[in-house]
């Protein structure tokens, strides 16, 4: 399975001491150089970060920039036009994305997407956590995820609580 992520679900999942649910649902995890820079040329603290530096299950693909990543750039955050030109170019299985208009870009191009919270539902339907709601409370309150009431709410209902 080809996986590529953006920036937000690694640093997010990082941040409540998740990230290995991304190693265990997909195995390895490529990441473009707009998003390697992003999390690697911040202090040490950044969560996710000495994961990448290790380049143990994260690892940063060889990708150049293109007419494609430079025609998504005019209007997406460098990190997630890379993430998505490199998905499509790899006609990857799946890419991790949380940032709205950016993943309406990725359905428009028909790139699978999932964020970090369908991943969290992934991850109990697979018995990797016995519960959401903590996860979601801590994305919250540890990470600064911005969760409205309603999809917290929608989230639990498919997570089964």
């Amino acid at each position: 399975m080809t996986v590529v992520s953006n920036t937000s679900p690694i640093v997010n999942l990082a941040a409540i001491g998740a990230l290995d649910l991304l190693r265990k649902l997909y195995g390895t995890v490529l990441i473009p150089p707009a998003v390697y820079a992003e999390i690697c040329s911040a202090p040490m603290d950044v969560p996710g970060a000495a994961v990448v530096r290790q380049r143990t299950w994260i690892q940063p693909a060889e990708f150049k920039p293109d007419a494609l990543t430079l025609a998504l750039s005019e209007r997406l955050h460098p990190g997630e036009a890379e993430a998505i030109a490199l998905a499509s170019h790899l006609s990857a299985d799946l890419l991790l994305l949380d940032e709205r208009r950016a993943r309406k870009t990725a359905l428009r191009m028909r790139i699978p997407i999932l964020g970090v919270l369908g991943c969290l539902i992934e991850a109990k339907r697979l018995g990797h956590v016995p519960s959401v709601k903590p996860l979601l409370q801590a994305l919250k309150d540890t990470a600064g995820f911005h969760l409205a009431d309603d999809l917290a709410a929608s989230v639990l209902e498919r997570a089964g609580e």
